[in-house]
């Protein structure tokens, strides 16, 4: 027994740690990146009279598109400016509206 260690114990010690980032780039790294690249082709594809979602849940229209921030009708006659990075998500402008919304 050589009691110094060999390459094969320093192998064996390094091994689940290099399995462990493997497991980790695959499972979180990598799903986050290809949510962060989804994003911003949506955000960039953004037009007026897209239907969207804002991170805190209001539903608006968009009425105007800059750079970096977005006009959004979010009632007739009221428009905020957002972030463009605060919208969530782009619905279609057919989506169906539930049956307690009259109008």
């Amino acid at each position: 027994m050589n009691p110094a260690g060999g390459p094969q114990d320093i192998l064996i010690q390094i091994a689940p740690l290099v399995l462990l980032f493997v497991l980790f780039y695959f499972m979180l790294i990598r799903p986050q990146q290809k949510r962060a690249k989804d994003h911003q082709a949506m955000v960039a594809a953004l037009k007026r009279g897209d239907s969207v979602v804002l991170s805190s849940g209001v539903i608006g229209k968009v009425v105007r598109v800059e750079d970096a921030e977005v006009g959004v009708e979010v009632a007739q006659g009221v428009t905020v400016k957002v972030v463009k990075a605060m919208i969530t998500e782009v619905r279609a402008k057919g989506t169906p509206v539930s049956a307690n919304d009259k109008g």
